[in-house]
């Protein structure tokens, strides 16, 4: 394969995708019976084998597919950044105008004051709901009891296997 990312060898550069296990599609391991027969065990084993590796390489594929989907949505998420970035730089020649349009009524320092005064009152409101919204997260009450019913179950699984005395430690 000579596409973009693969060497002539079958080996992966780095660059692009990497290649994606397949189901091997030749028949390399014959029974010691005639040709063209093969023991259920065996088709068994081969049809476990090829579903297996199905499986993962339909894992492998998706994984690939969102990290290039998740690779993508953070470089355009850096044009969000920027834009916020430019807004909030921005931002400062508003209060500027606030401040100057205050100054037409009141001294210039007074102007600028009250614009400043009223940046630590938003600022403050929003720290104390952000402040808020941190306190009530709660630990994840069902998780950790389903953990240890889990942990539990299997314990007690244990303790039967070892002769049935739940009661015994060890």
């Amino acid at each position: 394969m000579s596409s973009a990312g693969h060497h002539s060898n079958g080996r992966w550069d780095g660059e692009g995708t990497p290649p994606i296990p397949s189901i091997p599609l030749s028949e390399d391991d014959r029974t010691d019976g005639a040709a063209g027969e093969k023991s259920i065990g065996n088709l068994v084993r081969q049809a476990t084998v090829h579903m297996s590796t199905l499986i993962r390489a339909e894992v492998e594929l998706a994984k690939q597919e969102i990290t290039a989907e998740v690779k993508k949505g953070l470089r355009g998420s850096v044009y969000f950044v920027l834009a916020l970035t430019v807004l909030a730089f921005s931002s400062f020649f508003l209060f500027f105008t606030f401040a100057e349009l205050l100054a037409v009524w009141l001294p210039r320092w007074a102007g600028f004051g009250i614009v400043f005064l009223l940046m630590l009152l938003v600022a403050g409101f929003l720290a104390y709901k952000g402040y808020r919204r941190v306190r009530s997260i709660r630990k994840p009450e069902r998780t950790i009891s389903t953990v240890r019913e889990t942990a539990a179950g299997f314990s007690g699984h244990r303790d039967r296997l070892d002769g049935g005395d739940p009661d015994r430690t060890g």
